[in-house]
């Protein structure tokens, strides 16, 4: 017998497969469980239409991610932060700092969670932070913290 998982079988598959069972695993255990439907011609053509509604979403975020990107080159954020002595920072710059200044001052939405900071920022200067923008697209954010009058 022939089904689609609707999620992952431990053992058969993952979501959106279409895998050959045993009659009476199908009918007894996948089926009434709806972990499967049976992979008729109607079931078949609605797993190919999510398919290829999913690789389209994927390429529309990839695309989005690129686009991104690309704005994020030709920018550069100014975080203004308290001096402490000796010309260190009093505290730290954090990625949710870089995240909000990026949509206060150029109007993007970069989430905190994006951001990668090998370290937090703790002194004054010109530093290039690497963001994961998603589907394998990554940018560089170009922070200057100055101090605060």
């Amino acid at each position: 017998m022939k089904v689609i998982l609707q999620q992952d079988v431990k053992g058969q598959g993952k979501k959106g497969q279409m895998v050959e069972v045993s009659d009476g695993y199908g009918r007894n255990f996948l089926l009434p469980r709806k972990l499967a439907v049976e992979a008729t011609a109607e079931n078949v053509n609605t797993m190919k239409m999510q398919d290829k509604a999913k690789a389209a979403r994927l390429a529309e975020e990839k695309a989005a991610a690129q686009a991104l990107a690309e704005r994020l080159e030709g920018v550069q954020v100014k975080i203004k932060a308290r001096a402490g002595q000796g010309g260190k920072l009093f505290g730290s710059i954090t990625s949710k700092e870089i995240s909000e200044e990026l949509k206060k001052q150029f109007d993007m939405d970069v989430g905190k969670s994006k951001i990668v900071l090998a370290e937090p920022i703790k002194s004054f200067g010109a530093f290039d932070v690497k963001c994961k923008l998603g589907s394998e697209v990554s940018g560089v954010i170009h922070v200057l913290a100055i101090e605060e009058k």
